[in-house]
C-alpha cells in the first residue's frame, strides 16, 4: 500500500496536526516527516499541507514561504524599504503594517493567507470606523510586501490582487480667493513672518521644500529659487532629504515683492547675528535660536493673519492650492503651473483643478470667438 504524502490529522476544536511525507533517511532508512500543528479553521491546514507538498516536490532548493507574515514583513521592511523611502515614509509603513496587519494576520503563515482573508481585514477596518484612504494605504503598504515576496519566490502569486477597496473620495480644494489674499497679505505685511507666507502663497511649493531653502538657492537678478531638496524635522532632529519626486526638482519664479522682502529679512539677520545655526546650515527660514522651523510653528503663526482679517480658516498646505488657483485665473499655461508645483504629469495637474479650468476655458473660447468673428 502506497504511503500517504501528507495527511491532516484533527488534535482538538481547530486545531490541527499537518504531517508531510519526506521519504527514508539515507542512513537509518527509517520514514522523515515535517510536522506542523496549526490552531484554525480546516481550510487553513489545508492551504499549509498543500504549500508543504509543493515545497517538497520542488526539492531542498525551493524558496517557498515557510515563514511567518510578521517575518517576511520584518525582511521587506529592512532590507528593501528602509533603503528606498524617507524615514517618515518607513515610519508611516511601520505604524500601518503595526496597527492593522499584524494583529490580525501577522502570526500567520504567508504563504496561508488568502484574497478572502485580506478581504475580511479591511471589512473590520470598516466597521472600527476607519476611514477609505486608511484602507487604501494600509492595502499598498500589504500589497507592496506581497509583490516582494513573489519576487523573492516566496509565493506563487500576490493575494492583494483582486481586493475589492472602497471609493476614495478627494477632499475639496481649499484656495484663498484673490481678495482674500489681498487681506491675508495685507494683515501678514506687519509680521516678520510675512517672507515665507508671501513665498509660500505666490510659488506654491510644499512645506518642506520652502522650509529647506538655503539663500544659496535664490537668485535675486532672475527672481527665482531652486527648489532641490525638503527638510524633515523630528523632535531636535533635523535632516535634509530628496525631493518628493524627480520632477520636483525645479526652478521656480518669484514675485518682485517677494525678493524684496526675502532681501530685507537677509540684511535684518545678518545685522542681528541670530546664531551660528543658521550661518553653518544657511538655512532662510529659522528659529529665534537659528534652528529649523517646525511646520507646526508655521502654521501657528499661518492662522493669526487668517484670524485678524475674518477669513475662513484653511489649511497651510492650501496656500500651494491658492498659488495654483491664482495662475489659472491669471492665465498661465497648465503646463507652466505643472513645472512650477513640480507634478508628477501635467494630467495629475488637469485633474487636480478641473474644478478651476472651466472659466478659463469659456474666456479662451471667447478669445477665439472674436478672432474668427471680428
Amino acid at each position: 500500500m502506497a504511503r500517504k504524502k501528507g495527511q491532516i490529522i484533527r488534535r482538538g476544536t481547530n486545531t490541527w496536526l499537518v504531517r508531510v511525507y519526506l521519504g527514508r533517511d539515507h542512513q537509518s532508512g527509517t520514514r522523515k516527516y515535517h510536522n506542523q500543528t496549526i490552531h484554525g479553521p480546516l481550510r487553513e491546514a489545508q492551504r499549509l499541507l498543500n504549500l508543504k507538498l509543493q515545497q517538497r516536490d520542488k526539492g531542498p532548493g525551493s524558496r517557498a514561504a515557510v515563514m511567518s507574515l510578521n517575518q517576511s514583513l520584518e525582511q521587506w521592511l529592512t532590507d528593501v524599504v528602509k533603503a528606498r523611502v524617507r524615514p517618515r515614509t518607513f515610519k508611516d509603513y511601520e505604524a500601518l503594517l503595526r496597527l492593522y496587519i499584524r494583529p490580525v494576520l501577522g502570526n500567520r503563515l504567508i504563504g496561508t493567507i488568502s484574497q478572502i482573508d485580506i478581504q475580511n481585514l479591511y471589512a473590520r477596518m470598516f466597521e472600527h470606523g476607519l476611514s477609505a484612504r486608511t484602507r487604501e494605504y494600509t492595502n499598498a503598504v500589504l500589497e507592496s510586501a506581497f509583490r516582494q515576496a513573489v519576487r523573492w519566490r516566496m509565493l506563487a502569486e500576490d493575494p492583494c490582487v483582486g481586493i475589492d477597496l472602497p471609493r476614495v473620495r478627494r477632499k475639496e480644494i481649499q484656495a484663498l480667493s484673490v481678495e482674500e489674499c489681498r487681506k491675508f497679505l495685507e494683515i501678514a505685511a506687519e509680521s516678520q513672518w510675512f517672507p515665507l507666507l508671501a513665498l509660500a502663497m505666490t510659488t506654491g511649493m510644499r512645506p518642506s521644500e520652502y522650509l529647506a531653502l538655503k539663500w544659496t538657492d535664490i537668485d535675486g537678478q532672475r527672481r527665482t529659487a531652486s527648489v532641490c531638496r525638503t527638510i524633515q524635522v523630528a523632535g531636535s532632529e533635523w535632516t535634509f532629504d530628496d525631493t518628493k519626486r524627480k520632477r520636483s526638482r525645479r526652478i521656480v519664479k518669484l514675485q518682485n515683492f517677494v525678493v524684496k522682502a526675502l532681501r530685507a529679512m537677509k540684511v535684518a539677520q545678518e545685522s542681528n547675528g541670530d546664531g551660528n545655526s543658521f550661518r553653518s546650515s544657511e538655512l532662510i527660514f529659522v528659529s529665534s535660536i537659528g534652528l529649523p522651523l517646525k511646520q507646526r510653528m508655521v502654521k501657528r503663526e499661518f492662522r493669526k493673519p487668517l484670524a485678524i482679517a475674518g477669513i475662513r480658516p484653511v489649511r497651510l498646505y492650501d496656500l500651494r492650492h491658492t498659488a495654483a488657483t491664482l495662475a489659472i485665473a491669471a492665465g498661465v499655461s497648465v503646463k507652466v503651473i505643472s513645472d512650477q508645483l513640480g507634478h508628477a504629469s501635467i494630467s495629475f495637474t488637469l485633474e487636480r483643478y478641473s474644478h478651476v479650468l472651466p472659466s478659463i476655458q469659456d474666456e479662451a473660447a471667447a478669445k477665439v470667438e472674436q478672432l474668427l468673428t471680428a
